[in-house]
């Protein structure tokens, strides 16, 4: 996973880091292999610090991928000093690349992953990626599950969200037609 994360990464790191005077040219490589760390290791802490239902909520979309999202906030925090501490980068700088590649990569990683004709990304191997396959993963996939049946999205009524749901909501014309008919009553 972490190789396709450095992946994402580097797509959209191209005026944040390459094309940015203020990040020296030799450090490029080095501070989009330090975001693919930062966003893995904060997930990966997030996980192990009772943070199920912040990522339970990022992957199943009733939080928006954002500045105000409490998962970006801590991984972007956490990239920002790195970048400072590590290449001498004005705290600015940092917090700017930070700022701006954090919610990019997040909201990609998390679209990619909900995508059932995308499979670069699957949700539950995230999930055991950053716990470790520890009983966290369970909590943060029963999570997703369970905030996603509120919401509407077990299409076939069998307890989980999978594919066969998002291929449902997308015959019914996506998320946008589901809202509409949730919120139309």
């Amino acid at each position: 996973m972490f190789e396709q994360l450095t992946q994402l990464v580097q797509q959209y790191s191209g005026d944040t880091v390459v094309k940015n005077e203020a990040v020296p040219n030799e450090h490029n490589e080095a501070v989009i292999t330090e975001t693919s760390n930062s966003i893995f290791d904060g997930l990966k802490k997030i996980a192990s610090e009772g943070g199920t239902e912040q990522l339970a909520a990022l992957f199943n979309g009733s939080a928006p991928v954002n500045s105000s999202n409490p998962v970006v906030q801590k991984i972007t925090e956490q990239l920002s000093g790195t970048l400072g501490n590590k290449f001498g980068i004005s705290s600015e700088t940092s917090s700017g690349v930070a700022a701006s590649l954090i919610p990019q990569v997040l909201n990609s990683l998390v679209n990619k992953a909900k995508d059932p004709k995308d499979s670069s990304f699957q949700i539950s191997d995230i999930i055991s990626s950053i716990t470790g396959n520890s009983g966290q993963a369970s909590g943060i996939m029963d999570a997703i599950s369970k905030y996603g049946t509120q919401f509407g999205l077990d299409q076939n009524n069998d307890g989980k969200i999978d594919e066969a749901d998002v291929a449902a909501i997308a015959k019914k014309g996506g998320l946008g037609g589901l809202f509409g008919r949730l919120f139309s009553k």
